[in-house]
Parts: structure tokens; sequence; C-alpha cells
């Protein structure tokens, strides 16, 4: 991390030289902050880039091999991310510090904006539009400190970069003192974001809104078990009507299979979503396509000369019921049919039928994932692609059926079961919406399992269990099968394998990182 570069990148003209660590993180993309805001619309383009290149990093590997391998739900036996399959992970590991190294763009990227925009906008750029960017930065660092914290336990809080040029050995503060500016971060978010209402207008819901800050602090209040916040806020977005059910009563035309298509990128179930673009640049949009899917010489459904890095645990391909509509939207199964997917076949392009489970190739798996895999470049369709075969369709990070569970479990609220008629509008809603019947009560399992068969390969079930009874946790990964379709294998994860482990690049810069933790002073 070079001082030098990050802050040059955001146009503060210092040049300073220190060492590596994370307080100058690079910032992933080329925003600069001199001369440059005299308009609303070059102020409300500030944080572009934070909806993309500051994430892909994250995105790209270390996000999947981490939470969906990690957690059971994906398979692989590709080298660079298949650690967390036996939580043999090590600080060493180099996706391991590209998602650190990512967590820490987002937050200096952040703290450039809070700190050093306001001193940078002309006369004409209004009250409204500054406060609404400087609140998407608020949104970007509690977002990333989320992470962090949930996945490496202390880390050192960070507000402002340059305050840390001359000492930038900094010890890691206490987990509590990093939600409490999690929450302080949301908060001020839902204080400056102007409020919206998720359209049919798909253009226009690209950024985070306060409802979208709203719905992520009722999730972070829901890790702290604070289920009277969770369930206010919660109720909040419900009640605002901003986000819709993709194919539930508000919009019927839609499905869950809409979700997860190019065409329908930013659409009324998005609250937060990475923004990605194929603008020539290495790293600005998304990889999914080619990793997950089918790639073998006969039919593959990326461009790419590769695929298939990731594929469905042998534990979640009998995760769904019968008449569970969300299965064939999330695992592609032999047999199954796809007429809106093209692919390669040989030498001619084809609509995808599934082959034989030992012709999926990829890992092994017999199967593999549907979910965020559109298929060869298709106009419309898939949108364009880039020279390594990126795509433009959309990553969630949060969507409107995560925030009606959370709010049904905000009521339950530890409880043994409900049969609270909101809480259960809410489950059945989402039940509903994907085939199910409608439940008359419901227990913490019942919602725990409807979590993992709504948000599969979403990037939650590694955070999940992270938040059950640590023994309970450990039971049910030992349980999953984590072997491919030709031999089980089974492995039991430590009490000290739900933190990951930092860097040994940034110990070794920052040894006060192994240090105890020590209180934030705000």
């Amino acid at each position: 991390m070079r001082l030098a570069v990050a802050v040059g990148a955001l146009g503060l003209g210092l040049l300073f030289s220190c060492s590596e660590d994370f307080t100058n993180r690079p910032s992933e993309d080329g925003i600069s902050l001199d001369d440059y805001y005299s308009t609303n619309e070059q102020v409300a383009s500030a944080t572009n880039g934070m909806y993309a290149r500051t994430w892909f990093q994250f995105h790209n590997k270390f996000f999947f091999a981490v939470a969906e391998v990690g957690s059971g739900n994906m398979y692989t036996n590709s080298s660079d991310v298949n650690s967390m399959r036996n939580f043999s992970i090590t600080g060493s590991d180099p996706e391991l510090y590209n998602g650190w190294n990512s967590l820490w763009a987002n937050v200096a990227q952040s703290n450039a904006i809070i700190n050093f925009l306001p001193d940078r906008v002309g006369p004409a750029v209004s009250e409204e539009v500054l406060d609404n960017t400087i609140g998407e930065a608020y949104f970007m660092r509690a977002t990333a400190y989320f992470y962090l914290v949930r996945l490496w336990g202390p880390v050192p809080i960070i507000e402002n970069n340059l305050a840390h040029v001359d000492q930038p050995q900094l010890n890691t503060n206490r987990v509590e003192d990093i939600y409490t500016l999690i929450i302080n971060d949301y908060q001020t978010a839902i204080e400056k974001l102007v409020e919206k209402n998720r359209g049919a207008n798909y253009g226009e819901n690209g950024h985070v809104s306060k409802g979208s800050a709203k719905a992520m602090l009722a999730k972070v209040y829901l890790y702290q078990q604070n289920y009277t916040m969770a369930k206010q806020l919660a109720e909040e977005v419900i009640n605002s009507g901003e986000f819709k059910l993709l194919g539930g009563s508000a919009v019927p035309g839609k499905s869950f299979s809409d979700l997860f298509t190019y065409p329908n990128n930013n659409n009324e179930e998005s609250i937060f979503a990475l923004q990605w673009i194929t603008d020539g640049n290495y790293g600005s949009a998304s990889n999914c396509n080619t990793q997950f899917g089918i790639s073998t010489a006969a039919i593959t459904t990326s461009n790419a000369s590769y695929g298939g890095v990731f594929a469905p645990s042998q534990d979640v391909l009998s995760l769904f019921g019968p008449g569970d509509v969300r299965r064939k939207q999330t695992i592609m199964l032999p047999g199954d049919e796809y007429p809106e997917i093209k692919v390669k076949l040989g030498e001619d392009d084809g609509t995808l039928i599934v082959p034989a489970a030992d012709q999926i190739g990829g890992q092994g798996a017999g199967a593999a994932i549907k979910k965020y895999c559109i298929g060869i470049e298709n106009g419309t369709t898939t949108g364009p692609i880039d020279a390594w075969a990126m795509m433009e369709n959309n990553t969630y990070i949060m969507r409107y059926a995560e925030l009606l569970l959370i709010h049904a479990e905000a009521v339950l609220a530890g409880g043994g079961s409900s049969s609270d008629p909101a809480a259960l509008a809410s489950l059945n809603a989402v039940r509903n919406r994907a085939g199910l019947e409608s439940v008359s009560s419901f227990t913490f399992e019942d919602l725990f399992t409807e979590r993992r068969k709504e948000l599969c390969f979403e990037g939650d079930y590694w955070f999940d269990l992270g938040r059950i009874p640590r023994t309970q946790a450990i039971n049910i990964m030992a349980a999953q099968n984590r072997g491919n379709q030709w031999g089980a294998e089974y492995f039991t994860p430590e009490d000290s394998d739900f933190l990951l482990p930092y860097p040994s690049t940034d110990v070794a810069k920052n040894p006060k990182l192994l240090e105890p933790p020590v209180p934030y002073e705000f």
C-alpha cells in the first residue's frame, strides 16, 4: 500500500513516503478530487468507482472461496481457491490478501471522500447532492468494515488515512468498537442519503439510498441480536414501499429467475448491488459467468477459454425440496434445459441442455452453478463482455428477500417459534415466490434453512454459520460432504477457523496486528 499512490489517485496532490500498510491501501480507481467537482453531475459521479473497482479483488475469487466454499455451499479443487474447503487457509494465501486489500481500498476511498470532498466542490453544487455523495461514502465504509469484522474480528479503525502517515503501524481495535463505527456510519448514511422508490426504470436504481442504509443497518443489528432495532428498521423499509419482491404481488410480471439476469440489473428487489462495467480495464467487470457454469471441450457457458472454477457442493444438491423453483435457478443438474442461455457446442452455438454428470466438467461436482451464469455473449440478453470475458451482470450484496427474512427473525427475537402475522407475511412472501406453500408458524431453524436456500451462492451462509452457537455450527459443517461426485470428504473446523488469519505480508509490516485489540476513542 503506497500512500503516495492512494492519495495521489484521489487527487490530493500529496506525496508521502512510508512503509506499505493498510493505512494507505491503493484506491483501485482513478477518482480525482482536484479541480473537478464544479457541477452536481460531477459530484454525483464521485462514488461510481466504489460500486465496482474497489470491490473487484474481494469479489473476483475471495468472496466465494471463503463465504461459499468455506460454508459448504460450493465445491472447488482449484488450488488457488480451495483452502477453505478443508479449513487450511494461511496468512500467505494470495486470495486472502486480495480480499483484505480490496476491503481496505474501500475504506481508504470512502475516507478520502468523507474527509476531503466537501472542500473541493464549487458553489454551483447543491448541498443535497454533496450530502448524498458523502452518505454513499459512509455507506461503503460501513459495509467494508462489516465484512472486515466478520471475517477477521479485531482490525484497526481508520477514519482518516492521512492521520496515520507518520505512524502507519496500528493496533487493532475491539470488535465492539468496530460495530459502533459501523452503526454510526450507517446512521450517518441514513441521514444524508436521498429517499428513493425502486421503480421499473432500472437505470435509476444503481446507487444506494436511505432505504439501503436502513436495510443494511437492520442486518447489523440482527447480528448483534438487537432484535428491537432490527425489527424497527426492517419495518421502516417494508412500510416505505421502496423495494419490492421480484415476482411477488408488487411485481407479478417477473420471477425469481429474473433476479440474476443482465436485463434486470438494479431491479425493484435490489437493495445494494455491485455495478460492473466493461470499460476495457481489468477489474471493472464480473467474472462470475466464467467461474460458475459449465466448461468442457464439448460445451461451455462462457466466452473464456476456461470455466467452472466453482461448483455446487454435494451438500447443497439435496437442499431444495419438491416444487421449489429456486433449485433450477440456483443449481444446474443433468437434463435441465435453459433456453435463455446460449452456449458453445463445439464450433456451433446453441441453447443449454445440461449434459450428464460426468460431462459437466469444472470440478467433478456433477452439477453446475446457475446463479450469475448467463451464457456466452448474446446481445441484450447478456450485455457486453470485455477482453477477459467478464460481464456487466450485477452482484447482490443485499436484496429485499433477505430484508423480509431479517424482519421475520427479528420478530422471532430468539424465541422457540412464532406465529406473528407480520413475521409470517414476510417469511411467506419469500416462500410463495419460490413456489412453496405458506406456513402458519416457524422456528429459527426454519428461518436459517430458508436463508440458505434463498441466498445460496450469494455469500451469506458463512456469516450465518458464524453467528449461531459455535458447537452447532461446527456440527453442521462436520456433517457436510465436501468432496465431489466420486468421493465423499468430511472436515471438521475448529473454533479458530471461524476467523481468518491476517495476511502475512501485512503482519510483517505491522506486527501490532497480532497484539491484543485496544479500545478506540471516537
